[in-house]
């Protein structure tokens, strides 16, 4: 009797095993394996399956008991019958055990509120066919509102009554923060995150956000946000970001009430008297100030995100003209305002295009570079190798010419659905500057020859011609100086 209960046991056990745990309580290399393909096959479990299970399987994060508890929790914050204080402190409650969990536990938590608290299906479905029916009758308007409430989600209600609380905000965005890297790997959480930047793209609209200079006098605990958050070029030591933030330099940013000592976004700007062609010497603590009310250009020369929970957010097209018009007004000689920005995807795009713009040299540059590189005819490897030699080369160097053409191409008609493909370029074209210049060897430091060989870029933001960059760049078309047009391969 006791032999068949114990066989009894083990059986059950086994079928709550994953497969992979088949030969659990054996040292490694005893006993048959399941098959790495098989042990992937197993796929998770439902969120509603484990809600209504008793036991935890292998791979889950809160037991059964735990996730009902959680989802008990989060449903009583949006309770209909409860005030907005009320409801708040509820949600406060949650905050402060949620910060107490694993990441796997919180990203449980993730899917309740992705796949629990999604629009009624019944109620969209009906409030969209009496939509339908109504299109061109008197009872449009009405048949809009009723399906715009259907479509409300009790997850957005949830979202906004953790934004009740003082640190609410906060916890949001480093909640999606966290999140974000997981959205490729589990598609469930793509409603939450889809939810969060819907009401994230409202709360921090620009209307609601503050300019404010950074400078010296900052609180010190302002100035340390700046060295953490700066993404362009790494700052050093406080005489680094003291040099950033001295006499002719300018530092804003935007910042949120409910985020108050967080910039959302800053930019760092040098004012000097032409445009600047190389990073060193901005950031040279020893050069001697220019007097502000003496310069006639303004390089914005760094802008950094600071918060990767408001991916998708954009507010930096309206920093730019905020700062352009809060320093016109302080400096009316100032004429000129430009960027001076890294190339970031030029290296890995060259090393994928490099032998299809060789091969749209003619004859006479083909053997030019040939012979530089040692390779006739020129090919990519090769090329690629002699590039890296990137600040040694001189002016009259085939290969430093061959890396100028390519990344005036990459610059001016690398797109992909009509927009640049590099990041930056994508920013500063898409709010309507033109790329005005290409500058060799602008940032020689390890990050700019690991970017793009160590080459910059000016973008000019002409004020009177912004619009038409923007209307250039809808059609597909980049907008570029005369000097760039002619760095253009010909082939």
């Amino acid at each position: 009797m006791m032999t068949n209960a114990s066989d009894w046991i083990t059986r059950k056990v086994s079928r709550l095993r994953p497969s992979g745990d088949a030969g659990a309580g054996q040292s490694e290399g005893e006993g048959a394996k399941a098959p790495k393909a098989t042990r992937a096959a197993v796929a998770p479990r439902p969120v509603a399956e484990r809600l209504e299970a008793t036991l935890r399987r292998h791979g889950e994060a809160l037991a059964p008991r735990a996730l009902r508890r959680a989802l008990a929790d989060l449903q009583a914050v949006i309770d209909p019958r409860i005030s907005e204080v009320e409801a708040g402190r509820r949600a406060r409650e949650v905050v402060q055990w949620y910060a107490g969990r694993e990441l796997d536990e919180r990203r449980d938590v993730w899917l309740l509120m992705s796949e629990r608290f999604a629009p009624d299906v019944g109620k969209v479905s009906s409030a969209r066919d009496r939509h339908q029916a109504a299109m061109g009758t008197p009872e449009e308007a009405q048949a809009e509102v009723h399906l715009r409430r259907a479509l409300v989600s009790p997850r957005a209600r949830l979202l906004q009554r953790f934004a009740i609380d003082p640190d609410g905000m906060r916890f949001l965005v480093d909640l999606r923060a966290e999140l974000l890297p997981y959205l490729k790997s589990d598609r469930r959480l793509l409603p939450l995150d889809a939810e969060l930047e819907h009401l994230f793209s409202t709360w921090f609209d620009v209307a609601f956000l503050d300019l404010r200079r950074i400078s010296w006098d900052s609180p010190a605990s302002l100035i340390e946000k700046l060295i953490q958050y700066e993404a362009v070029h790494d700052i050093k030591s406080w005489a680094d970001v003291k040099n950033r933030l001295d006499s002719d330099r300018r530092c804003y940013g935007f910042f949120h009430p409910r985020l108050p000592n967080t910039p959302l976004i800053f930019v760092e700007v040098a004012l000097v008297d032409r445009i600047s062609d190389g990073i060193v010497p901005l950031l040279d603590e020893a050069a001697a100030p220019v007097k502000a009310d003496r310069a006639t250009t303004a390089i914005f020369y760094s802008i950094s995100n600071t918060q990767n929970g408001l991916r998708g957010v954009s507010f930096g097209d309206s920093l730019i003209k905020r700062v352009v018009e809060t320093l016109q007004e302080e400096l009316p000689r100032l004429k000129v305002f430009a960027t001076l920005s890294p190339i970031p995807g030029f290296r890995g795009w060259l090393g994928k295009q490099a032998e299809a713009l060789l091969q749209r040299l003619d004859e006479k540059r083909q053997a030019e570079l040939g012979r530089a590189i040692g390779s006739l005819p020129p090919t990519a490897e090769r090329l690629l190798a002699a590039a890296e030699e990137g600040a040694s080369l001189d002016a009259k160097s085939p290969v430093r010419q061959f890396l100028m053409n390519a990344a005036a191409e990459y610059l001016g008609r690398a797109t992909a659905d009509g927009k640049p493909v590099d990041p930056v370029a994508r920013f500063h074209l898409g709010n309507g500057a033109r790329v005005e210049r290409l500058n060799w060897a602008g940032d020689p430091s390890p990050k700019g020859v690991k970017q793009s060989y160590g080459m910059m870029v000016n973008y000019l933001y002409d004020l009177k011609r912004i619009d038409k960059h923007r209307a250039l760049l809808a059609q597909g078309k980049v907008a570029v100086s005369g000097d760039v047009d002619d760095l253009f391969l010909k082939g």
